[in-house]
């Protein structure tokens, strides 16, 4: 890579990074699923008049926007809001490549290479880990509803492998529109459409600026920027910047909201992150290349 794309690809790692301490300020304003269904809004409404029609079928569009959308994204959100803390959830979200691999086994009948199972190994030890510190302050329910996510992004995954979008930015931005209107039906339902009333009459320039970052930062500048590199580059050259995403999550979380990294959490981090290079460092052989192009492609680890 050069010099140029190297530095957009650490750019937009940092961008992701940065994303899941900006969630958590956002949820500070809004009840989570208006949140998620504003973030979206503000992603896809503008941008579906520019770009046209995805190049892609219809079910695969529908299909995303409901799994990755609304079930992945919701799930992350309200178990922020119940308390999962920012550095930690961009950690476990990561969890994503266990499950897009099981998956990619389970229904695709693929055949994971050693490495990747070692990874995998790593990686659910890691999980353990976490599992066990009892020093956390995020409730286990809540890091339940973050797993959950992380599981539905690995089923995403696999849909969108089928799909084989040829211009990710577009994906994201029909993706994102479709997961408008079933969120804010699911806010009413649950959050009450008092509080979602609520909280919209109350925005301010913080509330203003959570979203403009979700947005337009994270979203259409992350995606399109992370698009444009897997069209100039092997997957496998892009892929391994991902996993500067968990670890700009957790220092950011440390320098702006002051979440403590102890020991253990550090072991963890460091088992997860170990884990997840097993499955994307290395060349894949062709008996595997459909799995890595699962993880490499359609696995951008953004919150």
């Amino acid at each position: 890579m050069s010099p140029r794309h190297v530095l957009l690809a650490v750019t937009v790692a940092i961008v992701w990074g940065i994303n899941f301490v900006v969630i958590e300020v956002g949820l500070q304003d809004f009840p989570p699923l208006l949140f998620s269904a504003l973030r979206f809004f503000f992603a896809a409404v503008p941008a579906v008049f520019i770009l046209g029609k995805p190049r892609v079928a219809w079910r695969y569009v529908i299909a995303v926007g409901l799994v990755l959308g609304v079930a992945k994204f919701g799930l992350l959100f309200v178990g922020m809001s119940h308390g999962a803390p920012a550095g930690l959830s961009s950690l476990v979200l990561q969890s994503q490549v266990i499950f897009t691999l099981l998956f990619a086994v389970l229904v695709l009948r693929e055949r994971p290479r050693k490495t990747q199972l070692l990874g995998i190994a790593i990686a659910c030890v890691g999980m353990v880990v976490i599992a066990l510190d009892h020093g956390l302050t995020a409730p286990l329910g809540a890091l339940v509803l973050v797993v959950a996510a992380a599981a539905c992004w690995g089923v995403s995954n696999i849909v969108t492998r089928h799909a084989k979008p040829q211009d990710t930015l577009r994906f994201m931005i029909w993706v994102s529109a479709v997961a408008v209107v079933p969120l804010v039906l699911l806010s009413l339902a649950t959050e009450g459409a008092h509080a979602d009333a609520r909280a919209l009459r109350s925005i301010d320039l913080t509330g203003v600026g959570a979203i403009a970052y979700l947005s337009f930062v994270a979203t259409l500048f992350g995606f399109g920027a992370w698009g444009f590199l897997l069209r100039t580059y092997d997957a496998s050259t892009v892929a391994p910047f991902s996993l500067l995403v968990p670890v700009v999550g957790m220092a950011a979380a440390w320098t702006f909201r002051g979440e403590s990294i102890g020991p253990q959490q550090a072991v963890a981090a460091t088992l997860i992150i170990g884990g997840m290079a097993c499955t994307v460092l290395r060349r894949p052989t062709r008996a595997s290349a459909p799995m890595a192009e699962v993880l490499t492609r359609t696995g951008s680890p953004v919150g």
